[in-house]
């Protein structure tokens, strides 16, 4: 009997002990876990979001119209995916493998690598999007007869300036944070979700957040295809939408490129540049 309960006694230890490793490495990664709450919260509010985005195209839904705003968002969603994707997970892997220090001794400028990283990225995901747009459009038998594709693909090159830019800021994470950087990226991608109407019209959000979706290169970007596939709008109708991707391209490039250099240097003076695993 007394054989059995300390067995049990020590399973319960062992139990215990468990359950508080884990509480300690929540304590540890405290601001991550926080930054993940807002994450998770910005993606429940995206579908909240969605009812009023339908309601505010008015009371008769057309729902060829609404299915192609939807496609749009979905896809550009997804090319922007592709970017964040490409360039963060790049160096995450390299730093896995333990071959980021020989890349970062290479005889290269950091510009023209990471620079180089984002262009690899925009044509892979342009293609790739272009695939899914026309695969999901034919599968829903969607009729576009207006569609201007030449003033979109101007409008996803021009944003997609930005988008290096703004993937260079991210791409510096898995370096600073080994642990939990990665993640934390696809974070900054979900919030642009939420304020740049990729599913809805960004007038449905308060005040405050329809603010902040101003200086995010894809609210424009969503703004002017779509215009540009419903309505056949050319260059001249969206250069509303094309001179604000140009002032963001024009400042988040330098910004990036900043970022991760500043970044570089933290990682390499703390030696989070070695292989962990």
């Amino acid at each position: 009997m007394r054989e059995a309960a300390a067995s049990m006694r020590h399973e319960f230890i062992g139990l215990y002990g468990m359950v508080e490793r884990n509480w300690y490495l929540i304590k540890r990664y405290a601001w991550w876990e926080i930054a993940f709450f807002f994450w998770t919260a910005a993606n429940t509010l995206t579908i909240v979001f969605i009812a009023k985005g339908v309601v505010a195209e008015g009371g008769t839904i057309d729902l060829d119209r609404l299915t192609t705003i939807l496609l749009i968002g979905a896809v550009i969603w997804s090319y922007l995916g592709i970017v964040f994707e490409l360039l963060i997970e790049t160096v995450a892997w390299e730093r896995w493998e333990g071959t980021i220090e020989y890349t970062f001794m290479a005889p290269l400028s950091r510009p023209v690598h990471l620079i180089g990283m984002g262009l690899f990225a925009i044509g892979y995901g342009v293609v790739r999007a272009s695939l899914v747009f026309g695969a999901v459009a034919a599968f829903f038998s969607l009729h576009m007869p207006n569609a201007n594709f030449g003033t979109s693909l101007l409008l996803l090159g021009v944003a997609s300036v930005s988008f290096i830019g703004i993937g260079m800021m991210t791409a510096v994470l898995p370096l600073i944070s080994p642990e939990k950087g990665m993640q934390l990226g696809f974070m900054g991608q979900g919030i642009m979700l939420v304020v740049s109407g990729v599913y809805y019209p960004v007038s449905v959000l308060p005040d405050w957040m329809e603010w902040i979706s101003k200086i995010s290169p894809a609210t424009y970007a969503l703004r002017g295809i779509r215009n540009a596939i419903l309505e056949g709008a050319g260059p001249g109708a969206v250069w509303g939408d094309i001179w604000p991707l140009l002032v963001i391209g024009a400042v988040s490039i330098p910004l990036g490129l900043a970022v991760f250099r500043r970044g570089e240097q933290y990682a390499k003076k703390h030696g989070k540049l070695k292989r962990s695993g």
